[in-house]
């Protein structure tokens, strides 16, 4: 799918298969005439192709082993290939188009050094590559404003960020905002209003707020919107206006908050369509004008649908389904819950039973989310969730302390925690289920990934009792191997990281008494692990030695490791096999063995 607008509004591109790989493609909106754009058959075109201001795609390929990097350009009136970019070993992101040189993108690369990115000013059609700015070593973030001038950038030392301001490309940074790790501002855009801009910030407050700055000293004007219950996560922003249009919380089910009355009357239009009722709905991308845009609806029961809206003639047209072949009656409905950790805190989740009139002593899947700090699990479609619902499991899914979304003291809960109390938010849910009596106690499977993973090996360590079996998928094992391997551009964060998790060598003993490496004879439940080989995160050789000792003491293992898949298996056949195992693995550990 992967659909996004010209930004003259004439053609709609997207991503469909051909020959097995992901291709570029695109229709004519005047006559809807579809053209293939990319016909490869060894790699796919990566998600985060662009359009410039000149009819101009943009995309980019990785090779296998993170080795080489190209960028290519296709004109669409010549469909002419070019290869733009030809480099190795390199990361590199698109952060900018400019109206004023639409020849001309902004990039951030770190060529120069792979603990530091760039920036540099792009030609898509000479190749020309001139840099703009060099990193003294601490930047970490670049906004650029409506016409691509980066004026503001975040530094950090790893744990304290700084805030730095310019008026202009010939001026110096000075800064303007000075935070530690536990607190937060995030730019969004310049208001059009003086050197004002919005932004996201926690700063003298608990939950993020929709507020807007002076550039010029950093001081908070006004706070345009909160919400006491969640943080705001998102801002909906219109270039033309220079307006923030809406803002997004979560706290049980995601909500809007409108700034402006007449978008707010467009989404209640949307919603009273016999098609979109009950969904949830996003924007994807808009053309220059903000007249055609692409939505994607999405419920839990459904991982939705794409449509483009024409705002001046109010035309709605669906442009495809996620996953056509679902029926989402058929389906299982996510349900909010709530529950107290043993010391009290509030808990937030979700609950998803198999359909049915038995809710009540069910065979239950516990699903811890990954990448603490930086994520949550939220209310809408998940494959796993209703993977495992559809073949009659309760599914469990909390949003233990340190999760985004709930604030900066819930997340700050979370800080060298995790061994501790996260897991303790874990089993603490666990208890209320069976409590419930949701749960049939002897029935209690836990699946994670990456740092669920550890989750789920730390369940079936430290608490044998509740858990009869475990699945993993590319799981953290050994958190000095994790800290001391991190990639050369995450180590501006290993100070914030040894604060949130701990220090190698300060909190080594905490680190080896949570490792699940270290503690394989405390391992007895049977347990199914997926990685893939290139996950740039994972040590392969200690995770290939974690399995043979827990083979060695009589462990029930099942071990898939993918020689060309990373983190998560991409590739379908890999997909498939691997949910084809766990639905066997679990048959047998859930309902056939005694």
């Amino acid at each position: 799918m992967f659909y996004k607008l010209s930004p003259d509004g004439k053609y709609v591109s997207y991503l469909k298969s051909y020959r097995e790989k992901r291709n570029l493609f695109i229709q004519s909106l005047s006559d809807g005439k579809e053209q293939m754009v990319t016909s490869f058959d060894h790699f796919s075109v990566r998600p985060d192709y662009f359009w410039t201001y000149n009819d101009q795609l943009v995309f980019s390929h990785e090779g296998r082993d993170f080795d080489s990097y190209k960028m290519y350009a296709i004109d669409v009136d010549s469909l002419k290939l070019r290869t733009v970019l030809s480099l190795n070993k390199v990361k590199v992101a698109m952060l900018n188009r400019s109206k004023s040189e639409p020849d001309v993108i902004t990039i951030k690369m770190n060529q120069r050094d792979p603990a530091n990115f760039d920036i540099y000013r792009l030609n898509i059609k000479t190749g020309e590559l001139k840099p703009y700015l060099i990193n003294p070593g601490n930047i970490t973030e670049w906004f650029p404003d409506a016409d691509g001038k980066i004026r503001l950038v975040k530094s950090s030392d790893g744990v304290n960020e700084t805030i730095s301001y310019r008026s202009d490309d010939d001026a110096p940074f000075k800064p303007i905002i000075e935070n530690n790790f536990k607190n937060s501002v995030k730019p969004i855009a310049f208001t059009g209003v003086k050197n004002y801009f919005y932004a996201l910030s926690n700063v003298n407050r608990d939950k993020t707020a929709l507020v807007e700055i002076d550039a010029e000293d950093g001081k908070e004007q006004k706070t345009i919107f909160s919400c006491n219950k969640a943080d705001i996560l998102n801002v909906e922003y219109s270039r033309n206006k220079h307006q923030a249009e809406f803002a997004t919380w979560e706290d049980s089910i995601p909500h809007k908050h409108f700034l402006i009355p007449a978008v707010e009357q467009i989404y209640n239009n949307l919603l009273q369509r016999p098609e979109l009722a009950g969904n949830d709905i996003k924007v994807i991308d808009r053309d220059s004008a903000e007249n055609k845009f692409i939505l994607n609806t999405y419920t839990d029961r459904n991982p939705g649908s794409f449509y483009l809206y024409e705002k001046s003639t109010d035309k709605l047209t669906k442009l495809g389904d996620v996953n056509p072949n679902l029926t989402p009656d058929k389906l299982c409905a996510m349900q909010p819950i709530s529950y107290k950790a043993h010391d009290g805190l509030l808990l937030n989740g979700y609950l998803t039973l198999p359909q049915g009139s038995k809710h009540t002593n069910l065979p239950v899947v516990v699903i811890p989310h990954d990448e603490l700090w930086r994520n949550r699990d939220s209310w809408g479609y998940d494959e796993r969730v209703q993977f495992l619902a559809n073949r009659g499991y309760a599914v469990f899914q909390v949003n233990y302390r340190g999760s985004t979304g709930y604030g900066k003291a819930f997340r700050s809960a979370g800080f060298k925690q995790v061994g501790g109390k996260i897991q303790d938010d874990i089993t603490d849910g666990v208890h209320w289920l069976i409590a419930q009596k949701i749960a049939n106690p002897k029935k209690i499977a836990i699946f994670g990934n990456g740092f669920g993973g550890f989750s789920a090996l730390y369940g079936i360590s430290f608490h044998p009792e509740l858990y009869n079996c475990a699945v993993v998928q590319n799981g953290l094992i050994n958190f000095f191997t994790f800290i001391k391997d991190a990639p050369p551009f995450l180590k501006p964060y290993l100070k914030m990281i040894y604060e949130m998790v701990g220090n190698p060598e300060t909190d080594a003993d905490q680190l080896r008494a949570i490792s699940p490496v270290f503690h394989t004879d405390k391992i007895k439940a049977p347990l199914i692990i997926f990685q893939g080989a290139k996950d740039q995160r994972a040590n392969i050789s200690e995770l290939n030695q974690f399995v043979r000792e827990l083979r060695k003491r009589n462990v029930d293992v099942k071990y898939f490791l993918k020689p060309n898949e990373r983190a998560f298996f991409r590739n379908e056949h890999n997909r498939m096999e691997m949910y084809a195992e766990i639905e066997k693995f679990l048959d047998y550990n859930m309902r056939v063995k005694p």
